[in-house]
């Protein structure tokens, strides 16, 4: 079949929307007929049947969605037991001051940001984005602190150096 070469387009965009989506709106996108994406879906759910995969193609709210499936749900719970909520405003100013200032001290950042910053800080260590990297050489000795490769992970960077300069963030 001629739009057999369309079913990765399909599947990437069921699993790229998250949400429902409608055959009309993957025809639309990329452009054929909707019968033929009707056959495509069809297609991939077959082959989705087999039992060594962990994802099938679900009919929701008139459009179609990219699921894992139902006897994976235990494993899948797990998962969202590992997984933190978002990262306060707080936490993100803080954890921007240690990127872009790193090596930097608990108090040099709470001049910064005008505020204490001893639950935050805490809570950047527990989820790995920020880690001891040693102490200033000043009296008292205080800790130093910089980011993790837990930090790049979920930033997406590879290093450091993908940060953007800071002056390009200032008005």
């Amino acid at each position: 079949m001629f739009y057999s070469k369309f079913k990765k387009h399909v599947e990437a965009l069921l699993f790229a929307s998250g949400d429902p989506i409608a055959i009309s709106k993957i025809a639309q996108l990329i452009d054929i007929p909707e019968e033929h994406v009707d056959l495509l879906i069809g297609q991939l759910i077959d082959e989705m049947a087999d039992d060594n995969r962990g994802l099938t193609i679900v009919k929701v709210a008139d459009g179609y969605q990219l699921c894992t499936k139902p006897e994976l749900s235990e494993v899948i719970k797990k998962l969202a037991q590992v997984q933190d909520s978002k990262l306060s405003l707080a936490a993100m100013e803080t954890l921007s001051i240690i990127a872009f200032k790193q090596p930097i001290t608990k108090l040099e950042i709470e001049s910064i940001r005008g505020v204490k910053i001893d639950k935050v800080l805490a809570k950047l260590l527990e989820r790995q984005m920020i880690k001891e990297v040693g102490r200033k050489e000043t009296i008292g000795r205080p800790i130093l602190y910089g980011t993790t490769d837990e930090f790049l992970k979920s930033f997406g960077l590879n290093d450091l150096k993908d940060l953007p300069e800071l002056a390009e963030l200032l008005p």
